[in-house]
């Protein structure tokens, strides 16, 4: 509350929450978006989509035995090969060999953009579509794998080493692993659609609720569904072809210090009129990309004084963060910025850091030259840059 002070704003104005996973945000008690919920009903909070599907799938996994076991096998063997250079280097030069076979024997097309080296992803549990990607990659790797740890069987040094060589290159071998590497793959195949969908723009949500499991519903509740719903039916994709009344009213009701009674009758028959005018009369609004567009449009039509309250009710679509995953990757982003070597730096300083690391996009336009004449113009400095 003090830093929206600080910018003259009040919490009044907040229509979206949007944190990370921890209890005292997410909590039902005692937690952040709790305690604004009680002084604003209508700032609702959202956690982001594609980790909560991630979430549900490690806590589902967990309960599998030999799946676990098989990512922690999985695990460990890429441990092993990235634990020394000359292991990695091995790797690559195996790839090497076995892609020069391929493009000899006429197995392989050379072109653009195809044969790219692929590395050794590792999975963390915390971002489950990595799980995928290393599970893809380590099927495709798999026979350069084998040929390391049949050299380390033969080169280590010890036979503690020996032993764990042998004992991985067999495990890895087995017809269980190689088929529960192929069955997760082409399970997390499927979520993964989901999972990227999750992190696109509004414009993908309509597709993001095609590919949702009955399984994910605990974890989607209720009120992030009516979100869902309402903002792919209000979307302009296609003609408007998500377009629902009631699906839209459901959402509407999630504001009921805006749409009280009155108003929700008022707000069906706006809704009734407005897609006639701007599906099949009004040809301004046909083809349009998203709900950014379809604002802005409502607003150089004038259309949004005719009808203010699906104004409102977009304004609102934009303002709830539908799609958290930037902010997710903010937090991530922490990591790389306040590591063990700079864990001391000050609020300022990880300020300054961590915003040009997030908005690359942004700070990419900006050039050399005018970061060091601000920089230089900070204070007086004996050297010039």
């Amino acid at each position: 509350m003090d830093v929206l002070a600080h910018h003259s704003l009040t919490l009044d104005y907040v229509r979206g929450q949007c944190y990370d996973g921890a209890s005292n945000m997410q909590s039902e008690l005692g937690g952040l978006k709790t305690l604004i919920r009680q002084e604003n009903r209508s700032a609702h909070s959202v956690h982001c989509f594609a980790h909560q599907l991630q979430l549900t799938l490690v806590a589902v996994s967990k309960r599998c035995v030999q799946v676990g076991e098989h990512v922690l096998l999985t695990s460990n063997i890429l441990n092993v090969l990235e634990a020394f250079f000359k292991r990695v280097d091995e790797f690559q030069e195996s790839q090497k060999e076995k892609l020069q076979k391929a493009l000899d024997m006429g197995e392989l097309e050379t072109g653009r953009g195809l044969n790219q080296e692929l590395g050794l992803i590792k999975a963390g549990d915390t971002r489950w579509e990595s799980h995928y990607k290393s599970f893809g990659n380590f099927i495709i790797n798999f026979a350069s794998i084998v040929d390391v740890f049949d050299s380390l069987v033969e080169n280590v040094s010890t036979s503690e080493e020996k032993a764990s060589a042998s004992g991985f290159l067999i495990s890895c071998q087995t017809f269980e692993t190689v088929f529960l590497l192929h069955w997760m793959t082409n399970v997390l195949g499927i979520t993964n659609d989901l999972n990227v969908s999750l992190q696109k723009k509004e414009q993908d949500i309509a597709n993001a609720m095609i590919l949702r499991l009955q399984e994910l519903n605990d974890r989607f509740n209720e009120v992030t569904r009516d979100f869902l719903n309402g903002v792919s039916c209000l979307n302009p994709i296609d003609t408007f072809y998500s377009f629902d009344i009631k699906k839209i009213l459901v959402m509407a009701k999630l504001y009921p210090d805006y749409f009280d009674e009155f108003n929700m009758r008022v707000l069906e028959n706006q809704l009734v009129n407005y897609i006639i005018d701007v599906c099949d009369i009004d040809k301004r609004f046909s083809n349009l990309g998203g709900l950014g567009k379809l604002s802005r449009k409502l607003v150089e039509t004038k259309k949004h004084l005719s009808n203010p309250l699906v104004f409102l009710l977009v304004k609102f679509a934009l303002l709830l963060p539908i799609v958290t995953a930037s902010v997710e990757r903010a937090f991530s982003a922490m990591k790389y910025i306040k590591n063990d070597l700079r864990n001391q730096m000050d609020d300022e300083l990880l300020d300054g850091c961590i915003v040009p690391y997030v908005e690359k996009r942004v700070f990419k336009n900006i050039s050399n030259e005018c970061i060091i004449k601000t920089f230089q113009g900070m204070k007086h400095r004996r050297v010039h840059l």
